[in-house]
């Protein structure tokens, strides 16, 4: 499915406009232990020279109301509205999602 809507919450919003940030990556991945491999996705917001070496590699840029959101060159499944949240715990913060999986 095409993403046809971004949209973030007002913490999100927030802290990205404190940060002066306004690129949402969605990055795969994965991680080798013994004989068990696990693979997931990481979402999290990039700066501006990163943002162009993920360009680089094919990630595809949708434009979103504070900015962009890259998505990689996988096949991954997407609804029609991606949902971004800032999750904290103390003094982390990270960018929480809905709306893509692997």
């Amino acid at each position: 499915m095409k993403v046809q809507h971004i949209e973030y919450d007002e913490a999100l919003r927030a802290y990205m406009e404190k940060k002066g940030m306004t690129t949402i990556a969605i990055e795969v991945v994965s991680t080798q232990h013994s004989d068990l491999e696990v693979t997931e996705l990481h979402v999290h917001l990039v700066k501006d020279g990163r943002a162009e070496e993920l360009k680089k590699k094919k990630y595809r840029a949708i434009a979103g109301e504070l900015g962009e959101v890259l998505l990689p060159p996988y096949v991954l499944e997407y609804d029609e509205t991606l949902r971004f949240s800032l999750g904290q715990f103390w003094v982390f913060h990270w960018v929480k999602y809905e709306g893509v999986r692997l």
